[in-house]
């Protein structure tokens, strides 16, 4: 919808229209312009105001269609400029973007936001308290425009910061849960990188337009040095994050080897429990096999009437259980 259209003279509203292609020097005295403010217009509502400002069809067909990539174009006096909005929720850690298009001429401006981010009413009531800035014309609204996107990252990288040291600690204290935090953080970062990598050389470019000023530009030099700090912070995010699965990685296989080991140990045990086992129970089974035989009873056992039978068994399971002894205390299995 059209938030609101507002006719700016000397830096104040006016009642009036003013011409979207009126001649006159951004910023001169008595030259009246015009702010349109639109939020998540329809198309019929946009092509309505593109056709009375004469926007460029391509432009149009850009802010149309979203999920565009920051960027500065110029068609004709007009320059048409794509900001990505950033807005951090802390209770799903997830980073929300949005888009906020701006065209700009001498004679007007027209911002189309998509997204919760930025508040345009706040900007424009900035704006409206501080009329030498409105005197400067359209370029005031872009220049407040770019202070408000930036000052919007400032909580986004915050949360993000916070997020990670969380994710630190939970690490270290061998949470289960830290990895999926690593790998949903890490989505948002590569979108957050994403959405501030092409500040830096749209500004610069920006500073080459005519319509800005050396006042202006001084100022777009100041977003410049903030855009390219905050490119470096998303890439110091994505590098920590990188380094931080890494650890968790490494600290899972330790984990994992030391379980290995335990394993290994109790396996060890029990093999020497085994040997043990097996041993005592092959040097009784002898006797008792000895034992065994000679206790059937059958008719026709020449040793049952043998005077020696008895002693004969007696030292025979006793050689058996001894021998077997031996022999298992030299395999260190007794």
């Amino acid at each position: 919808m059209i938030v609101d259209r507002v006719v700016y003279r000397d830096g104040r509203r006016t009642a009036g229209q003013a011409d979207p292609a009126g001649p006159g020097e951004t910023g001169q005295a008595g030259v009246a312009w015009t702010w349109v403010a639109l939020d998540r217009p329809t198309e019929q509502e946009f092509t309505t105001v593109a056709d009375q400002f004469g926007l460029h069809r391509a432009a149009v067909e850009h802010t149309l269609h979203l999920h565009q990539r920051p960027r500065l174009e110029s068609y004709g006096a007009t320059l048409f400029c794509v900001l990505r909005t950033a807005r951090y929720v802390d209770e799903s850690e997830t980073v929300e973007f949005g888009e906020v298009h701006v065209f700009l001429s001498s004679g007007f401006v027209v911002t189309v936001r998509h997204g919760v981010t930025p508040d345009m009413t706040a900007v424009r009531q900035a704006l409206e308290s501080r009329p030498e800035r409105l005197r400067r014309g359209p370029v005031a609204v872009l220049r407040a425009v770019l202070d408000q996107v930036m000052d919007d990252y400032v909580p986004v990288v915050e949360g993000v910061e916070t997020d990670i040291d969380e994710i630190e600690d939970e690490v270290f204290n061998g949470s289960a849960g830290a990895p999926r935090r690593v790998y949903r953080l890490s989505r948002a970062v590569i979108a957050l990188h994403r959405a501030t990598k092409p500040l830096p050389l749209m500004i610069a470019r920006l500073m080459d337009e005519s319509l800005f000023d050396q006042e202006e530009r001084r100022h777009l030099r100041d977003v410049h040095d903030r855009s390219a700090h905050l490119v470096e912070q998303a890439d110091a995010f994505r590098q920590l994050l990188q380094n931080i699965l890494s650890v968790n990685l490494t600290l899972e296989t330790k984990s994992l080897a030391e379980m290995s080991n335990a394993l290994t140990e109790m396996s060890n045990d029990q093999n020497e429990v085994v040997k043990k086992i097996s041993a005592w129970a092959a040097i009784l089974f002898a006797p008792t096999s000895i034992g065994t035989i000679y206790g059937m009873n059958f008719r026709i056992m020449p040793e049952l009437d043998w005077d020696l039978g008895y002693p004969f068994a007696i030292a025979l399971m006793l050689l058996v259980g001894i021998g077997l002894y031996v022999l298992f205390r030299k395999q260190n299995w007794i």
